[in-house]
């Protein structure tokens, strides 16, 4: 059997070759034609996998070392027989970091504390789930959005419930985020169609009802955030931003670029632990559907794993910046943003330490 992988999947080379052929590709260049005899696809976001990559290949997984997958037409492979399998969750506690960095770097820039800011959350998956979990931990009173989970009956956060007093945790709509609080994250995949669609989830009517002064992060999925609308808002002054996904990423918008608080290179769930955990768990699902002996591997000998751990504001503020120095970062794109991909394919992966 012949596997296809993407050869910027950090820890994969050497694992699977003695049960299958490997071929390596970089990801925007994976074709047709090295497609067609494989049986397995292990890819990144870099890969369109539609029906234009797999018609006629036979092709019957795709392992995608990602938590999105806005990349997979689902509907063709669903219709093609190809089992799609995500590594959801894979990079949480990074995406988690990049935050508390960017909310560090705010609050000194900015001048407030916690106890001072209602900070929403907007999507409530692994991502959203861990940021509010800690941000109530820092002070922050928290509202969080997620309709899927809201007409599903659920609360967000029950275990928080003696720190945060006596609130009921229930989800509140993208309106009610954007009318109480001062700062909004977002953590949801792309999606453009259906009930809960996210393009442009923010948009030019929820800039015109964020109260004056807020500041939005997005982590997710470049899409997500109407560029022109949020740029039209920071213009105008009624909200700052910090952004590591772009639309029409490498051809980043140089405008938004230049005022943006913190601009990254879409590194938020850059870790060695995320990258591990990424790769482990596309090979683990590929060893499972192919009776390989390797459902339960991971690079030990290349990445320690962290146990997670809380972290006080105060402490947190004092170590991110040896951990993670997002303003230099964030120099670095605004003086070569023509080298994105570059800087972004080039990380030094940071080691997560909560």
């Amino acid at each position: 059997m012949k596997i296809v992988a993407d050869c910027d999947i950090p820890y994969l080379k050497g694992v699977l070759e003695p049960y299958t052929e490997m071929v390596y590709r970089k990801g925007v260049e994976i074709s047709p034609a090295d497609v067609a005899e494989a049986d397995a696809l292990i890819v990144r976001t870099r890969t369109r996998c539609d029906r234009a990559l797999l018609q006629g290949s036979r092709v019957r997984m795709i392992a995608t070392a990602t938590i999105g997958f806005d990349h997979i037409d689902l509907d063709y492979c669903r219709t093609a027989g190809i089992r799609v399998v995500t590594a959801a969750g894979c990079n949480a506690r990074g995406v988690l970091q990049w935050v508390a960095a960017a909310l560090a770097l705010a609050s000194r820039e900015q001048h407030w504390i916690p106890e001072e800011r209602c900070l929403g959350v907007v999507g409530v998956g692994h991502v959203g789930s861990l940021v509010a979990q800690y941000a109530a931990a820092w002070g922050f009173r928290v509202v969080c959005c997620d309709p899927p989970r809201q007409r599903a009956g659920e609360r967000w956060g029950e275990k928080l419930s003696e720190r945060m007093g006596s609130g009921s945790h229930e989800f509140v709509s993208l309106a009610e985020v954007a009318s109480q609080a001062d700062i909004v994250t977002f953590h949801t995949p792309l999606t453009r169609t259906g009930q809960d669609a996210t393009f442009h989830l923010a948009d030019s009517g929820f800039f015109d009802a964020l109260r004056p002064g807020s500041l939005l992060l997005n982590s997710s999925r470049g899409e997500v955030v109407d560029t022109t609308a949020l740029l039209a808002a920071v213009q105008a002054g009624r909200c700052s931003c910090c952004i590591d996904t772009w639309e029409h990423e490498p051809a980043i918008d140089r405008d938004l670029l230049s005022r943006a608080l913190v601009a990254t290179t879409h590194i938020a769930g850059y870790t060695a632990q995320g990258k591990a955990n990424a790769a482990s768990m596309a090979v683990q699902a590929v060893a499972a559907e192919f009776g390989f002996p390797l459902t339960e591997w991971y690079p030990y000998d290349a990445v320690s794993k962290v146990e997670p751990a809380a972290i006080e504001w105060d402490r947190m503020c004092r170590t991110i910046g040896s951990r993670f120095d997002i303003a230099a970062e964030t120099q670095a794109l605004k003086t070569t943003p023509e080298n994105f991909e570059a800087i972004r394919n080039g990380y030094p992966y940071r080691q997560e330490y909560f």
